[in-house]
């Protein structure tokens, strides 16, 4: 199936010049303003004073943005914590899935995997600086098995992610201690605990 059966595609606001930050503007959603790993904080957003019609451009609970630009090109879910809508700023895209045929989660899944990132890097255009341009989602072929099913799929994919972030701490921890046990024994060892140790027997 198509990506743009199940889903809407529209590129973020363009920004005339330069962004100027007001106490009084619209709430804006920047490439920075992601984080590689976990949601997107709408109280840490910057204000700017924008022009035009803004409201096609603003994102809520469940719509997703993707970073069109730069090394990671990855989907990112408006979380249900969101608090106000904000407006999405190029190079970001919109994505605003239809509910009723493929979850927000599972759809973001689906563009993080490497068939999709595959697809991607295929239509990338530029070299110091990669876009993907809006058109590569109109030809972008995606697998959505019932709602269900997506939601168990999100849901297993959650928990791999959590079993892997707690082997990683867990081997941190194990080397933090090995480290600790080999400091100890090495100032054990030293030569001056040898001569203490005569010295003692004397």
């Amino acid at each position: 199936m198509r990506l743009v059966d199940v889903c809407e595609v529209q590129m973020g606001y363009t920004a005339r010049g330069r962004l100027e930050p007001s106490e009084h503007g619209v709430p804006g959603i920047q490439l920075r303003d992601i984080p590689p790993v976990g949601d997107i904080a709408s109280d840490r957003l910057s204000c700017f004073k924008l022009e035009g019609n803004t409201e096609r451009y603003l994102v809520r609970s469940g719509d997703l943005v993707f970073r069109s630009r730069g090394d990671r090109n990855t989907a990112h879910v408006i979380g249900s914590d969101f608090r106000f809508p904000a407006v999405a700023i190029l190079p970001l895209i919109i994505l605003r899935p239809d509910r009723g045929r493929i979850e927000p989660g599972f759809l973001a899944w689906v563009l993080n995997q490497a068939p999709a990132q595959k697809h991607f890097h295929t239509k990338a255009e530029g070299t110091s600086l990669r876009m993907v341009p809006r058109s590569s989602f109109d030809t972008l072929d995606i697998d959505v098995p019932d709602l269900d099913e997506q939601r168990t799929i999100v849901e297993a994919d959650a928990l791999a992610e959590k079993e892997r972030m707690l082997a990683s701490s867990l081997a941190d921890k194990r080397r933090l201690m090995m480290s600790l046990i080999l400091v100890d024994r090495a100032r054990n060892a030293g030569p001056d605990k040898g001569k203490k140790g005569k010295d003692h027997d004397r």
